[in-house]
């Protein structure tokens, strides 16, 4: 009878399976990213815009100020690959640096507004009291603003400053993350280890920021992600009427406001910053949606064999 046990473990028939494989949480959230081919190919078109705004301007002669006054509003070809507009501007040399300004404003008002929203919801949700109830009166009240206008007028008046039209974008576009912020945190408040925390005398700022804020990562990185693509709209919007980036500066909406009044007999001013903004907002777009499914606990987008 042993003797055929034995027999039996050594070829396997009653061995014991092997412990199901366990993922590490990073591992796990770049499976599930990586299996979402949507997500992915937004990454790709997020690079290349990236890399066309980082050495495009290498690969022309012509700056993105300067101007050829022979050829004005001239169609693609020749020496200005993607033409030139009413001002002798190569549009290609201008679209590089449309879209890096674009992208400069939206990723620096998008950490902003995550940095200060994380830091004002937590703080709030986790103090509460008088603290909790001032800030969220403000938050309401801020809430109600009609931001764009205050926007368009201090913007304008700054000569369309873009360093100042970072501070405005961040001042009116914090609050509504930082609402979302405040709810998830009351629940994270009654946690055991930030009770035990409190109880061994933590001080109140580092149980925020080590015990309430990296609970909220998920969250925050898709709100940055999605941040970046209102930001880029509002950008837009704001300098397409005239209020945002200004000349002699560029960027996509500027370039949208100029080509906009020439679409028929000049459509190459028009559809260049077009096409970079719809691939800009896709592609971030279908990042923000495949980080949400791979942060989702309960996603099964990392399941599939």
């Amino acid at each position: 009878m042993t003797t055929t046990l034995a027999a039996g473990s050594l070829d396997g028939s009653s061995a014991t399976p092997p412990p199901p494989l366990r993922l590490g949480r990073s591992r796990l959230y770049t499976r599930r990213f990586a299996r979402n081919r949507p997500a992915v190919a937004g990454v790709v078109i997020f690079l290349l815009l990236v890399a066309y705004a980082s050495v495009g301007a290498r690969l022309t002669s012509w700056s993105w100020s300067a101007q050829d006054f022979l050829t004005l509003t001239q169609p693609p070809g020749g020496a200005h690959w993607l033409g030139t507009n009413q001002g002798g501007n190569d549009v290609f040399a201008q679209s590089v640096h449309g879209l890096q300004r674009s992208l400069v404003i939206a990723l620096s008002v998008s950490v902003l507004t995550t940095v200060v929203s994380a830091a004002v919801g937590a703080s709030a949700a986790y103090l509460g009291g008088r603290f909790e109830r001032w800030t969220l009166a403000l938050i309401h009240f801020l809430l109600v603003v009609p931001s764009f206008l205050v926007l368009a007028l201090v913007s304008n008046r700054a000569g369309g400053d873009w360093r100042i039209l970072i501070l405005l974008l961040t001042l009116f576009g914090w609050m509504f993350t930082a609402r979302v912020i405040w709810s998830v945190s009351t629940s994270l408040r009654e946690r055991d280890y930030v009770l035990l925390a409190e109880f061994m005398g933590v001080p109140r700022w580092r149980i925020v920021a080590r015990h309430i804020v990296p609970h909220l990562g998920a969250l925050l990185i898709v709100n940055f992600t999605l941040g970046v693509v209102t930001t880029v709209l509002s950008e837009t919007s704001l300098s397409f009427l005239g209020f945002g980036v200004k000349t002699p500066d560029v960027s996509l909406g500027s370039m949208l406001a100029d080509g906009s009044a020439t679409v028929s007999s000049a459509p190459w001013l028009f559809v260049t910053p077009a096409g970079l903004l719809v691939l800009l907002t896709v592609s971030l777009t279908l990042i923000g949606d495949g980080l949400r499914d791979a942060l989702d606990p309960t996603s099964t987008a990392g399941s599939r064999r």
